[in-house]
């Protein structure tokens, strides 16, 4: 359970921060990430790549992507209890395993057949649908791997993961898909998860008390005990419901920068994978500086807002800007929204009881797939029939609104969520 940012608070905090954070166990979920990571984006862009190669049609390609989010729709708030009352471990192991036979499974087969559409679908979409259950017992696994009083450290190294994979695998994963047979690239990501399997079957499991007999009934009891949460905790849900809107502002006004930098003379697609680079690099600069130098509870809230306000205001006016203002634009959106990124995961998850994560989470990851699907598919209509610079525009000054209405008024009910901190567990 959280509790207030107290002096009691602070000085067990101060006691927690001399463990170290880098135990076993920690190493261990690190490296087994760094491995999903790259096996992510090695499979990824080939996937995308090659379908559109076979196809040529941005509709069928459109359509891989929409079957990769609809599992998020729904499906969070409806496995998040299971998976709260059972082992997030066995969870993680068992879908890994189950991940790896389908890679592996996927490989041979492509090795000795054409060409698919229609399996390329049934994959997307059943890899989307493991994933729920993979990143829902992730984020509620993940928390009681860190020392407590080290979450920031924790979230930053999670945080600065994925862009530096990134950045690292978008070359090699594009070397591969023109140089590998795509069989090959499957069986070699399985192996990778084979290999991640290896490492997450030496992490401990702390176990909370389970319930014996647990049915049907129990579980839309635990289902209407996450939406009661979700309805007390206004501070939760305020936060959860602007990351909503703007993530998919973000997804709108990258669809909107892409066809903008499509469309004008000036500019070309090598320097839209030099403004994405940008971010990235920025994500993992900032990660590195969260990681060193932590930011003191107290002002947790004071810098999510000047942070916020700071990349509204640029995704504003990101199309406005000559080429080499937008890369510095990037870079400074990547490097404050990684910061906010780490301090409001901190603050969420030292925030919400052990026992509910999942059910939150789910609820947070609902969030984000229905704003990204519909921001990106108001952006994709609007920007059939107005200028893509003012669309950008608006859609920024919209989630800024939404900032000053569900961020800054609501103070008294935020402030608690960004200033709690963890009990070290007895």
């Amino acid at each position: 359970m959280h509790v207030s940012a107290s002096a009691n608070s602070e000085a067990q905090r101060g006691r927690a921060m001399k463990k170290k954070l880098w135990t076993k166990d920690f190493t261990l979920i690190t490296a087994s990430t760094i491995l999903s990571a790259v096996g992510g984006e090695a499979m990824s862009l080939p996937v995308s790549l090659l379908v559109f190669d076979e196809t040529q049609s941005t509709f069928l390609s459109s359509l891989i992507l929409v079957c990769s989010m609809l599992p998020d729709i729904l499906l969070p708030i409806l496995i998040s209890p299971i998976i709260d009352k059972f082992s997030k471990k066995k969870w993680i192991v068992g879908l890994d395993i189950l991940m790896a036979a389908i890679y592996i499974g996927m490989g041979f087969w492509l090795l000795s057949h054409p060409f698919q559409y229609g399996l390329y679908l049934v994959y997307t979409l059943a890899v989307a649908a493991i994933s729920v259950f993979y990143n829902l017992s992730y984020c509620a696994w993940y928390p009681d791997l860190i020392p407590a009083g080290s979450e920031q450290k924790g979230y930053s190294v999670s945080a600065t993961i994925y862009p530096t994979v990134t950045i690292l695998m978008a070359p090699a994963a594009t070397f591969l898909y023109e140089h590998v047979a795509m069989g090959y690239i499957f069986l070699f990501v399985g192996a990778l998860t084979v290999l991640s399997i290896s490492l997450e079957v030496h992490i401990r499991e702390i176990r909370l008390a389970a319930r014996e007999g647990y049915g049907i009934r129990q579980y839309f009891t635990d289902i209407r005990e996450g939406f009661r949460y979700i309805r007390k905790e206004k501070g939760i849900r305020n936060i959860y419901t602007y990351m909503g809107i703007t993530n998919g502002v973000s997804n709108g006004v990258g669809l909107i920068t892409q066809a903008y930098y499509q469309t004008q003379a000036w500019l070309t697609v090598t320097m839209l994978g030099f403004l994405k680079s940008s971010e990235m690099i920025g994500r993992m600069m900032g990660g590195l500086v969260q990681y060193k130098k932590e930011i003191p509870v107290n002002k947790r809230y004071g810098v999510t807002k000047f942070v916020y306000t700071f990349y509204n205001a640029m995704d504003s006016l990101l199309l406005y800007m000559p080429f080499p203002f937008m890369l510095a634009n990037r870079f400074l959106c990547g490097a404050l929204g990684t910061t906010t990124a780490t301090l409001r995961e901190t603050a969420v998850q030292c925030y919400l009881p052990p026992e509910i994560r999942a059910r939150i989470m789910a609820f947070f990851q609902v969030f984000f797939a229905v704003g990204g699907i519909a921001f990106q598919l108001l952006a994709g209509f609007l920007g059939q029939y107005l200028p893509f610079r003012p669309l950008a525009f608006g859609l920024g000054m919209f989630s800024m609104i939404s900032m000053a209405a569900l961020i800054f008024v609501p103070k008294n009910q935020n402030r608690p969520v960004f200033e709690a901190v963890r009990e070290e567990p007895k």
